[in-house]
């Protein structure tokens, strides 16, 4: 008795399963990638305003606490030395964001003499940070 022998399918490939891997692969690195972001600066209780905007340029952070201690992207600093610091940070010719992150106690002399002496250096951009309104 002889069997009858079926005939050869082409071989194909199947993208399917392919296509799902590379969707997950693509939904992990959307979502992990809004776990990424960079926060430095020490825990100050910031003032509230309603125009709040997130900042996309390269930032230095000049922190002031409650206590009025000065630091410069979480590295402690003197007043007197703000602008000699922060020009050390920026690369010439790049436009550099500078956040003054203030706690909303500390006086106000403080903050005007940072703003003072930061704006003083060449492309540098100021921005004060400030908590959404709820």
């Amino acid at each position: 008795m002889r069997l009858q022998e079926e005939p050869d399918l082409p071989p194909r490939i199947n993208i399917l399963p392919m296509i799902d891997v590379i969707f997950a692969i693509l939904v992990f690195f959307i979502v992990s990638s809004l776990y990424l972001t960079r926060s430095e600066g020490l825990p100050v209780d910031l003032p509230r305003a309603s125009t709040t905007e997130v900042q996309k340029t390269k930032q230095i952070t000049v922190s002031l606490d409650s206590e009025g201690k000065l630091t410069i992207d979480s590295q402690p600093a003197e007043m007197n030395q703000l602008k000699a610091e922060v020009e050390k940070l920026i690369a010439t010719g790049d436009s550099t964001t500078v956040v003054v992150n203030a706690d909303k106690t500390v006086e106000h002399g403080l903050v005007v003499d940072a703003i003072d002496q930061l704006r003083q250096i060449e492309n540098v951009q100021l921005a004060i940070a400030a908590k959404k309104k709820e």
